[in-house]
């Protein structure tokens, strides 16, 4: 089966991303977003809220 990268409809807190991106990676979506967060603050180069934009308008949302 083909994996297909989606925002989530189910796993959600904004826009679904980081669900998606989950479980397309097959990890939780919890480490994830704790990991995305952790990066961000640490990261003066490329700020996390303009990576997670870029991310939401390029992944298309889950269809129900």
């Amino acid at each position: 089966m083909n994996k297909v990268l989606r925002r989530s409809c189910d796993d959600q807190w904004i826009a679904g991303v980081m669900g998606g991106l989950a479980h397309y990676l097959g990890i939780g979506s919890g480490k994830l977003r704790l990991t995305f967060v952790i990066v961000s603050c640490l990261s003066a180069a490329f700020p996390g809220i303009f990576a997670y934009l870029i991310l939401w308008f390029l992944i298309p949302k889950q269809t129900a």
